[in-house]
């Protein structure tokens, strides 16, 4: 008698779930559900006078801009190209926060970099007249340094590379004013 008192509760489940199952086989969705999201010969739909839908075919328009391939990959071959040319970082007065105009440069060294492992690179950092002699070693160092951590988040190995400073020593432009003092704040990779 046990058995018959378990067996009857789930019987019972069974029945009903076939119920339910069976239920939603009937369901039956519109006409236009049917449709299919794409097709080779698209059906535009016009109301008619009377308010029904009239069918006209045209001419299919697609949505989506074609991508050459060949031509995306050529043009990034050349920026990369230009931007591993660049080998010169400027900073701001008393700075050495890299500003986002040299990302596409600090990429394109870092993959030259991470592409041929024996490649090496120093970084040489640099400062402007003003400041004491000692001031201007650490600021240019803390350049190169800033340059070399970019390069080795990207993927560069820092036994690569090699930070170095010359402070105000080696001007790129001499002359005392903003113009000359703009071209001497700065950071300049050199392959070794």
């Amino acid at each position: 008698m046990t058995t018959t008192h378990h067996r009857l509760p789930v019987w019972a489940a069974l029945t009903a779930a076939l119920a339910l199952l069976a239920g939603c086989g009937t369901t039956k969705l519109p006409d236009e559900a049917a449709t299919p999201v794409e097709s080779r010969n698209p059906v535009a739909t016009t109301p008619n006078v009377a308010g029904a839908p009239a069918t006209s075919t045209g001419t299919p328009q697609s949505q989506v801009a074609s991508v050459d391939l060949e031509r995306a990959a050529a043009a990034r071959a050349a920026a990369a190209a230009a931007a591993s040319s660049q080998r010169i970082v400027y900073f701001d007065f008393d700075s050495f926060v890299i500003k986002s105009d040299y990302k596409a440069m600090l990429d394109a060294h870092a993959q030259a970099l991470t592409a041929n492992r024996a490649k090496r690179t120093i970084i040489e950092g640099h400062a402007d007249e003003r400041g004491g002699r000692e001031y201007n070693l650490a600021l240019g160092q803390k350049r190169a340094g800033a340059v070399l951590n970019s390069l080795k988040l990207l993927g560069a190995s820092e036994g690569q590379m090699e930070a170095v400073s010359f402070g105000e020593e080696r001007p790129a432009v001499t002359g005392s004013g903003e113009e000359a003092w703009a071209k001497n704040r700065r950071a300049e990779l050199k392959d070794r």
